[in-house]
């Protein structure tokens, strides 16, 4: 029997610690490393800068870089005993379209999981996303779902660039009918790096979605997105967006300190010689920070949970 993940004290389920975010004007940065020797620097970041945390990694991250929730679950608690954080941590897993593999995954200690059924329609959507929940909720863990399509340009997440932005009385039927914790909603952004087309926001439609439902927001597709539009999404009035998703500027990162330009599998990765290691670590560790300094808000708010 693996030992858990949630065996250190700073491990906490998504829906207190976005809570505390909301209620206190600034988001939680859901990093995935997509490498697990990758781990160490984010916790690293977050305890230099006092900020909570949530460490992530999707079901198709795991296919496409070779990891298990096992596996993935060993080496952060691995990362956990190395750096000893004291600020809260979250380890959630992400877009998941099978039961078995949140089940799998919160057997491995995961605290927050997400099902993914936005492709499906909407009754479809809110029966698998339900029969999640209650499995989640059943073992102390949280979950977060998805309403609406969003977009893509790297094809990890999604299987194509398609977006349907989340209407918000839908939004507010989902949540009652489903009772997840957390919503992932489309309202602009994108998977993966903006090359052709700009990043936005709907405001508007951000604001009418927040109005109608008492959940914490989501947002998606937050790599290369203007500090400025994030800052905007977190501060709408009665609480915005509470998490943001951060995956291709971290891979962006370690990639161009190692003068690489395609993704390796975890593997290679877990290989690489020191140096190259260490390079990759610092290159991740300075996005992190600097997200949760320039996007977030989150530095020094780790006080807020003690």
């Amino acid at each position: 029997m693996p030992t858990p993940a949630t065996s250190a004290p700073s491990v906490l389920p998504l829906a207190p610690v976005l809570a505390t975010a909301c209620r206190n004007g600034f988001a939680v940065g859901s990093f995935a490393p997509r490498y697990t020797s990758m781990i160490r620097p984010i916790l690293r970041a977050g305890e230099k800068l006092n900020s909570p945390l949530i460490v992530q990694i999707s079901q198709r991250e795991m296919e496409r870089y070779g990891i298990t929730p096992h596996e993935f679950g060993e080496a952060f608690r691995r990362g956990m005993d190395e750096v000893q954080p004291t600020v809260p941590v979250v380890l959630h897993l992400d877009h998941t379209f099978e039961l078995s593999v949140i089940a799998a995954a919160i057997d491995a200690g995961f605290t927050s999981v997400m099902m993914d059924g936005s492709a499906k329609p909407f009754e479809e959507n809110v029966a698998v996303s339900r029969e999640a929940a209650e499995l989640a909720h059943d073992r102390g863990v949280s979950i977060e779902a998805e309403l609406g399509k969003i977009g893509t340009t790297d094809y990890v997440e999604t299987d194509d660039d398609v977006e349907l932005y989340t209407d918000p009385q839908e939004a507010a039927d989902f949540v009652e009918q489903t009772g997840v914790d957390a919503l992932a909603v489309s309202v602009g952004t994108a998977h993966g790096h903006y090359i052709v087309r700009q990043p936005k926001i709907d405001f508007e439609r951000l604001r009418r979605i927040r109005e109608a439902t008492p959940v914490q927001l989501v947002l998606h597709g937050g790599s290369g997105v203007p500090a400025e539009m994030i800052r905007r999404a977190i501060a709408l009035p009665g609480g915005g967006i509470s998490k943001v998703n951060i995956a291709t500027d971290l891979e962006a990162g370690l990639l161009a300190a190692l003068g690489r330009e395609s993704r390796m599998s975890n593997a290679e990765c877990s290989a690489l010689p020191d140096e190259q290691r260490r390079k990759a670590e610092k290159a991740v560790e300075d996005v992190v920070a600097d997200k949760i300094e320039s996007f977030l808000l989150s530095a020094g708010k780790a006080d807020l949970f003690r």
